[in-house]
C-alpha cells in the first residue's frame, strides 16, 4: 500500500553510480547525527520544563542551538549536503526552539495565566513554524544580491529561542518577576512576531570560513572568555548576550536600509523598488525539486550534481 521509505528516492541512482551498493561513507551521516543529537538536547529540555528544572531546561536548549549552528557546516565543509538533511534540519528546529522554550515559559510561568498563558505560547510555536516554512521557500529565491547574504529576514528561531527566555534568566539572577506575568505574556507575543517580521536582522555569514591573520588571537581570547563565561555564570551571560541581541536589531536595520539606499542610488531606482526586485522574481515558490541542498545525508557531492541543474544552483541553508 504503501511504498517503501526512502530519503533520497529521486537520488537513488546517482547514489549508486557513486557508492558501492549498500555502503555509504560515514563522513555523509555526520550532519545527520548532529541534528539529531540537537533534537535528542531539545527533547530533554521539555522533559527539564515538565520537571521543573529550569536550570537544566535551558542548558539543554543552548546545547540545541549550539548543535544547530555546526551541523549545516559540518555538511558543507564535508559535502554532504541533501534535501533530505534539509527537511530534518526544519523539524528539529521546530521542535528544539518552537515547542521547547514554548513549554518551557509556560511551566514557568504562563502557566499562571491558565488558557490566557497557553495561547501565548501557542502564537510563538506558530510564528516559529512560519518562519521557517518561509525560510524553506525562499531558498528557492537565487536573485538575491549578495550583501543580503548577511542578513535574516526576521529574528532566526535559534535566537528567538534563546531571547525568549530573558525574564527566566533575570529570575536566575536574583529578580522574581511573579507579579509581571502579564509582561512575560506581552514579551513572548513580541519575541514572536519579531520572528515573522520582515525586520532585518545580521545573520553572521559575511563572517565566513577565514579571517584575517591578525584577528586570530583576539577571536581565540573572545572565544574562551565566552566559553569560560557561559561555564561560570550562564544566567549573566545568557540575559546580557539576549539584551544586546535585542540592542543591535535597530543598528541592523540602520545598516541594512543604508546598504539599501546606496544600491538604489546605483540603480537609479528607490530603496522600496530595490528591496521588492527579487521577491517578484520568486514566484509562487511552488517548484521546490532541488529545495535546500543545505544540511548532511545520504548523498555526497557528486551524486548531488547528477541530480539536475536546479540541485547545483541551490545555496545551502546555513
Amino acid at each position: 500500500m504503501f511504498p517503501p521509505f526512502d530519503p533520497d528516492r529521486g537520488d537513488r541512482k546517482s547514489l549508486q553510480r557513486v557508492f558501492p551498493r549498500g555502503q555509504v561513507p560515514i563522513r555523509v551521516l555526520v550532519p545527520n547525527l548532529f541534528t539529531l543529537l540537537g533534537l535528542c538536547a531539545g527533547m530533554t529540555a521539555i522533559r527539564m520544563a515538565i520537571e521543573a528544572r529550569w536550570e537544566m531546561a535551558v542548558a539543554a536548549l543552548v546545547f540545541a542551538a549550539f548543535l544547530d549552528g555546526i551541523d549545516g557546516r559540518l555538511a558543507r565543509l564535508l559535502k554532504a549536503s541533501s534535501r533530505f538533511g534539509a527537511e530534518l534540519d526544519s523539524l528539529a528546529d521546530f521542535v528544539n526552539f518552537g515547542v521547547a522554550p514554548a513549554i518551557i515559559v509556560y511551566s514557568w510561568s504562563l502557566g499562571d495565566l491558565g488558557g490566557t498563558g497557553w495561547i501565548a505560547v501557542l502564537v510563538f510555536a506558530v510564528c516559529v513554524a512560519l518562519r521557517l516554512a518561509r525560510f524553506n521557500a525562499a531558498l528557492d529565491n537565487t536573485d538575491q544580491p549578495a550583501w543580503k547574504s548577511s542578513y535574516f529576514v526576521g529574528v532566526p528561531a535559534p535566537a528567538g529561542a534563546i531571547i525568549l527566555l530573558l525574564p527566566l534568566y533575570a529570575q536566575n539572577l536574583g529578580l522574581h518577576l511573579p507579579e509581571l506575568t502579564p509582561l512575560v505574556l506581552v514579551y513572548t507575543i513580541v519575541v514572536a512576531l519579531l520572528m515573522v517580521s520582515r525586520v532585518p536582522t545580521f545573520s553572521g555569514k559575511a563572517i565566513g570560513w577565514r579571517i584575517q591573520r591578525e584577528y586570530v588571537p583576539p577571536l581565540f581570547v573572545f572565544s574562551a572568555l565566552f566559553v569560560a563565561s557561559l561555564l561560570t555564570y550562564p544566567a549573566i551571560t545568557l540575559a546580557v548576550g539576549s539584551v544586546l541581541y535585542l540592542a543591535l536589531i535597530p543598528v541592523s536595520v540602520y545598516r541594512y536600509q543604508k546598504r539599501l539606499a546606496v544600491e538604489a542610488n546605483a540603480a537609479g531606482v528607490s530603496p522600496a523598488e530595490t528591496d521588492a526586485a527579487p521577491e517578484r522574481s520568486k514566484g509562487n515558490g511552488a517548484n521546490r525539486q532541488g529545495n535546500g541542498v543545505r544540511r548532511g545525508s545520504f548523498v555526497g557531492k557528486d551524486a548531488a550534481r547528477s541530480t539536475g541543474d536546479n540541485e547545483k544552483s541551490e545555496e545551502t541553508r546555513r
